[in-house]
């Protein structure tokens, strides 16, 4: 076996790596190889523009777990997790370290979380070093000296050119997201979408840390001047990632965190930003590392020049930026802070119907956080025609392998222990539905984030919603009083009613499935 570095312990994994093997090679060994092989285009600025192919986004309906003695009673066995057996999982991991051995390998070691008490010690083996730089920029790079003495816990065997076949493997189609708890392993085939490889080490964080009692969150996360930490609960689409990068406080993460003894921390090393009509303007430091060297472009339009066009969705409406999180100016480079002051649920509310903030008690946090609720906009898929309500359990239900409740429970504790404001932000729509009135003013958002982050509305006056029972603000200085009374905005006030009535109906209706307490039932909308 030729190597720059070989991995200790690779062939114990089954692979007979024949070729070259890479071992956390530098960026510009994986820059130059991706061109070479012509993965990769070079973009204005220095960026690596990808194109997945056909996928471009996750494909959650490939994605499963083994059901395997020593995880199959804690796992949410549902339409989220669907179950494989585990000789179909050894048939398919037959067939990836057949295929990746004899080939060159680039391999990651790095670690899944910033804190050193609760980080696993992740191996990513793939043939492909555009995906090795995916994953050398999504997670924490151990230091020389971590690095030398490195013994990985989880595995991830990445070959996108690898197919199964349904009928002999036991999967929908040709791709395959495969998680094996118990020996926290991960297979990956058929489709190169790279965002596979951080979900799939979220979701087995998300069933990791459960187990020591730390509350694993979909969340972005930042801190103030004076050390008040901040989670923004959010789906897709809903601003997590913009609202967190803000220049008056500390980054510590975009996406993926836990909430332990000793306060917040990322479990990632870098950022995965939704890119599509992207504003310099309005998101001046997510912009600037779209023009950066190390930065990773997915599906992103750019002429033969190599100029981008961020505003254009020919490819897809899902298009993505990696980059390392110190590419942020104010990045904390810990990536680790204490007990959340405020946490924040976002929703893109296509309907018009929820206010720019509300403040919700200890009971409604939970429904909310159990319910994730966003809207898909019509046109955004095939079929949607207008506004649909998305119910995603916890804000993020395909990452949990666990039930819901586990998670809630978790939100609950953390709540009573530390004391946390719990703020409902609508991002999405005011004046009427998507298609009649106009997106929620992010001037107004980040204003009213920042009066509720810094304490300014503790003592306002606040009006009780009618129907959804939580709190709004009477006014906030610099907000039209108009925007926090969403009926006001309506041109028929009547519609608002009947539309608020309908929306409430679809959160009690779904929230029925979960069998909750009578008390956070009580917590829900008034129908």
């Amino acid at each position: 076996m030729a190597t720059t570095e070989s991995p200790t312990g690779l062939d114990t994994h089954g692979i007979d790596a024949s070729g070259e093997v890479h071992r956390n090679p530098t960026t510009s060994l994986l820059y130059a190889h991706a061109l070479e092989r012509g993965e990769a285009r070079l973009a204005e600025g220095g960026a690596l523009a990808i194109d997945t192919g056909v996928h471009t986004g996750r494909s959650p309906k490939d994605k499963f777990i083994v059901r395997e003695p020593g995880s199959e009673e804690r796992i949410w066995w549902s339409d989220v997790n669907a179950e494989i057996a585990e000789d179909r999982f050894e048939g398919l991991r037959a067939k990836v370290t057949d295929y990746l051995s004899g080939r060159d390998l680039y391999v990651i070691d790095a670690f899944a979380g910033a804190d050193p008490v609760h980080r696993i010690a992740v191996r990513v083996v793939t043939d492909r070093p555009y995906h090795a730089l995916f994953a050398k920029t999504m997670f924490i790079e151990p230091s020389e000296e971590e690095l030398g003495t490195f013994d990985p816990r989880a595995l991830v065997l990445h070959a996108p050119a690898v197919e199964a076949d349904p009928d002999e493997d036991g999967t929908r189609s040709g791709t395959f997201v495969v998680l094996h708890p118990t020996r926290q392993e991960v297979l990956i085939g058929g489709s190169f979408y790279a965002g596979e490889i951080k979900k799939s080490i979220f979701t087995l964080m998300n069933d990791r840390l459960p187990l020591e009692g730390v509350f694993p969150m979909h969340c972005s996360a930042n801190v103030g001047p004076d050390g008040d930490v901040a989670i923004f609960f959010g789906l897709s689409g809903t601003g997590k990632t913009t609202l967190s990068a803000d220049p008056e406080r500390s980054l510590i993460g975009d996406d993926e965190h836990g909430w332990g003894d000793s306060g917040v921390f990322n479990i990632e090393g870098g950022c995965y930003a939704k890119v599509i009509r992207l504003s310099a303007e309005a998101e001046p430091d997510i912009f600037r590392t779209t023009h950066t060297y190390g930065t990773i472009l997915e599906n992103v339009v750019l002429d033969e020049d190599g100029v981008l066009d961020l505003d254009d969705a020919a490819k897809t409406e899902n298009t993505r930026a990696a980059y390392k999180l110190e590419q942020i100016p104010n990045a904390l480079p810990e990536k680790r802070a204490g007990h959340p002051r405020s946490v924040v649920m976002l929703t893109a509310d296509a309907f018009g119907i929820l206010p720019p903030i509300a403040r919700l008690t200890r009971d409604q946090a939970m429904f909310y956080f159990v319910s994730g609720f966003t809207a898909k906009l019509a046109g955004t898929e095939i079929g949607v025609q207008e506004p649909q309500p998305t119910f995603s359990a916890c804000f993020g239900a395909p990452f949990l392998p666990q039930p819901p409740a586990v998670y809630a429970r978790m939100l609950g504790k953390k709540l009573d222990e530390h004391g946390a404001a719990v703020w409902l932000v609508n991002t999405g729509w005011t004046g009427g539905p998507y298609g009649e009135g106009e997106r929620m003013p992010i001037k107004a958002t980040r204003a009213l984030l920042s009066a509720a982050l810094s304490g300014e509305l503790v003592g306002v006056e606040y009006r009780t919603d009618p129907i959804f029972g939580f709190d709004v603000p009477a006014a906030v200085p610099g907000v039209s009083g108009g925007l926090l009374t969403p009926r006001s905005t309506w041109a028929d006030p009547e519609a608002y009613d009947r539309n608020a009535r309908e929306l409430a109906s679809m959160f009690t209706d779904n929230f029925a499935k979960f069998g909750a307490d009578d008390n956070l039932v009580q917590a829900g909308p008034r129908v």
